[in-house]
């Protein structure tokens, strides 16, 4: 067998997975070369983590830094007349799914000698590193955008995180990411091939949580695209091994005043397109220039499910809808739910079809915009 090395997917140019990177010599994120993937027997059943999936992974990890990330509820709930299949992410330890890529990730970065990490974030993906950065023992310094709530780098800096604060756009502080990169390692949660590898265990988790069988669709709230490209990969694997014989349709949703990625998709384009941002509800998913565009574009057209873009107005409704039956999220993860009332009302997924909606974030998190949103004070 071929063993598992980094990727460059435009030229395919190959490195050694030893030897931590975070891009390829011409400057592009990587990927991970395929992967055989688990079966069944392959599941470590008496692990209570997303690390009963850890034989799936590229790297063999011998001391995995864990808080007990995933086996999120997946739990099946009315939805407009018809039901749906809610997948609770944020029961992860630091309130989102991100923490699946943070536990991974940082892991492998971790076994191999990084015992310091950079990360860029204007919310659960700074928490998630910080989190786990912590629970190893790793330092880890985190750039915000300078106009980031408080509320949101409190977490970050309660778990003994650097933070530093960006003047300008979320895009001028990737820059500056990228721009300290040379001092102290990139542990980008969207360029971070090893990131993708965490995000893959929610394909295999779906599987086992439908008794081994894959869904019809997937609806995922999308900025970066690191749980499409994972759902990708993970359903991917199980394809090849023959655990399902089809791949669920995945849909991509951004916010209508976001959503370069949506732009992309409509235009047939290989790249999500360039767009103008607008202040958003879903902040979380206000990436304008998504830097894994061409493969997430890939996957939602491998997979035959597509891209939405949902408004302001469908984005708070859903989030009451949700809070409401008891589903208390933030306004990014609630755009998944509008999206759902959108397929189902146009005929491109059906009722009667298994459709799982996956909620990445808690509404805790946005407690202070959600009691603007209600009328109250936080």
């Amino acid at each position: 067998m071929t063993l598992p090395a980094y990727l460059d997917p435009i030229d395919e140019t190959t490195y050694p997975i030893d030897t931590p990177r975070w891009r390829s010599e011409a400057g592009r994120p990587l990927m991970i070369t395929d992967l055989p993937g688990i079966g069944r027997d392959g599941i470590a059943t008496g692990t209570r983590s997303l690390w009963r999936y850890a034989k799936a992974l590229p790297v063999a990890v011998t001391d995995p830094i864990t808080l007990g990330e995933g086996c999120t509820p997946l739990v099946r709930r009315p939805w407009n007349g018809g039901h749906a299949h809610f997948k609770l992410e944020w029961f992860a330890p630091s309130g989102s799914f991100k923490d699946r890529g943070a536990s991974v990730m940082l892991s492998i970065l971790r076994q191999q000698g990084i015992e310091a990490v950079l990360e860029d974030s204007s919310g659960n993906g700074g928490a998630a590193v910080a989190t786990y950065a912590a629970a190893a023992g790793m330092r880890a310094k985190i750039l915000v955008p300078a106009s980031t709530s408080p509320a949101k780098t409190v977490q970050m800096r309660a778990a003994g995180a650097e933070i530093e604060l960006i003047p300008g756009t979320r895009q001028a502080t990737a820059e500056a990411a990228e721009a300290q990169a040379e001092s102290i390692f990139y542990a980008s949660h969207n360029w971070q091939a090893h990131f993708l590898q965490g995000t893959k265990t929610l394909a295999y988790e779906l599987w086992e949580d439908l008794g081994f069988r894959a869904p019809d669709s997937v609806i995922i709230p999308c900025g970066a695209g690191s749980n499409i490209l994972g759902c990708d990969i993970g359903f991917r694997e199980l394809l090849r091994r023959g655990e399902i014989d089809r791949l669920p349709r995945l849909y991509a949703v951004q916010p209508a005043h976001c959503a370069p990625l949506h732009a992309g998709f409509a235009a047939g384009a290989e790249e999500a397109l360039p767009i103008e941002p607008r202040p958003t509800l879903a902040e979380g998913a206000s990436i304008a220039k998504p830097v894994r565009g061409r493969e997430v574009l890939a996957a939602l057209r491998r997979s035959g499910g597509g891209t939405v873009a949902v408004s302001e107005a469908a984005i708070e409704a859903a989030l009451h809808t949700l809070a409401r039956s008891g589903l208390y999220v933030e306004p990014t993860c609630a755009m998944a739910a509008a999206a759902l009332t959108d397929l189902t009302g146009r005929d491109a997924i059906r009722a009667d079809e298994t459709n799982v909606v996956v909620l990445t974030g808690t509404g805790i998190k946005a407690t202070p915009r959600i009691a603007e949103l209600i009328g109250v004070a936080s």
